[in-house]
């Protein structure tokens, strides 16, 4: 599958009607999520008998019906990853926790710059292309910077890939975003950090909408470089492996510095891409990666977060000098291949 964004041209009807909707589409998700967390009868809590129960009622709101099915579906899901606990309790929708989009299964079509969708007739965008294949659903978004398609395309997502028999480890961190073990490093943008400033003195001064846009542009400047560097990535490299490091536990020790790396974004993008592509993608476990010597495998790097500013060692038994993100990427491409670090011993946890 294939995701494209459209950014629309609502004209006011058409806007007054997609408020309309999600402020409708906000009742039958709590609604729905109510019944699932509270029913004691198991057939009331499948997504299915729930839109029985409501049969007629998308009409009497003024609402598409498969829209209004879908909202139900996307409740119950939410509600079926909490009772398998593959997440947390969903929350119920209200002034703080807005519903932000709706999905529409089927019934439209488009036509050069003209997206028509079911109840909202011919709606203008800004044109661009798209690749070919079946839209399978389209998600409309309300974002601070207008109204927005999600166009979800039956397509498998390719490009042009080298072709190579490069193996490549990573490692990912905070000033530098992504270490090759060929010695390539991306720099971390840090965009929140540049924009902090700017985003402090919205929130001081009470202004929503500028506070939505500044973080909306946060996270497309985050996702577009994470997007280019894991497409370089990709088209390098037949074989990529990447450390799994525990993120959450970090957000624990440095915060935003976590948040603002976009580090899981980015795993998520190579990942993706290099199963699209066929190349061999891998997450490896980052114990002692950084302890251990790339040369002789001796445990006489620097570990903990009493040596966490010594970026540069000697080994002591071979003598080597060690960049110590370069160190891990290679040791990280060393595990992926299957070879193993001798005499490795357990880490303190921070590497």
């Amino acid at each position: 599958m294939l995701t494209r964004t459209l950014k629309l041209k609502l004209n006011k009807e058409q806007e007054t009607k997609a408020e309309h909707y999600l402020f409708t589409l906000s009742s039958v998700y709590n609604w729905s999520l109510s019944k699932c967390l509270n029913s004691t009868n198991k057939e009331d809590k499948h997504w299915v008998s729930l839109c029985n129960q409501t049969k007629g009622h998308a009409t009497k709101v003024n609402v598409n019906s498969q829209v209004f099915q879908q909202t139900i579906k996307i409740s119950y899901s939410a509600f079926d990853k909490y009772r398998k606990k593959e997440s947390g309790k969903p929350r119920f929708k209200s002034s703080r926790n807005k519903l932000k989009s709706f999905v529409i299964p089927q019934g439209f079509n488009i036509n050069g710059n003209r997206l028509k969708l079911p109840d909202f007739g011919l709606v203008k965008f800004f044109k661009q292309d798209i690749p070919k294949g079946k839209i399978k659903q389209i998600k409309v978004i309300k974002k601070a910077s207008g109204w927005y398609a999600n166009l979800i395309i039956d397509a498998k997502p390719t490009f042009s890939v080298k072709e190579t028999t490069k193996a490549v480890g990573i490692d990912t961190g905070f000033k530098h975003l992504a270490i090759l073990s060929d010695g390539i490093k991306f720099e971390n943008r840090r965009e929140f950090i540049k924009e902090q400033t700017r985003l402090a003195q919205s929130q001081r001064g009470r202004n929503k909408k500028l506070t939505a846009r500044i973080n909306e542009r946060i996270a497309n400047r985050r996702k577009d470089y994470n997007h280019k560097i894991s497409r370089k990535i990709v088209e390098n490299y037949s074989e990529i492996y990447v450390t799994n490091d525990n993120l959450r536990g970090q957000a624990k020790v440095f915060g935003k510095s976590v948040m603002d790396a976009g580090i899981s974004q980015l795993r998520e993008f190579i990942r993706y891409k290099s199963l699209n592509n066929n190349r061999v993608f891998k997450l490896i476990d980052s114990k002692n990666t950084t302890k251990a010597c790339s040369s002789c495998c001796s445990l006489t790097g620097p570990t903990g977060l009493q040596e966490l500013n010594v970026r540069v060692w000697e080994c002591r038994d071979c003598g080597s000098h060690n960049d110590r993100d370069i160190n891990s990427a290679i040791n990280i491409l060393k595990l992926g291949l299957g070879c193993n670090l001798v005499n490795l011993e357990s880490s303190d946890g921070v590497r």
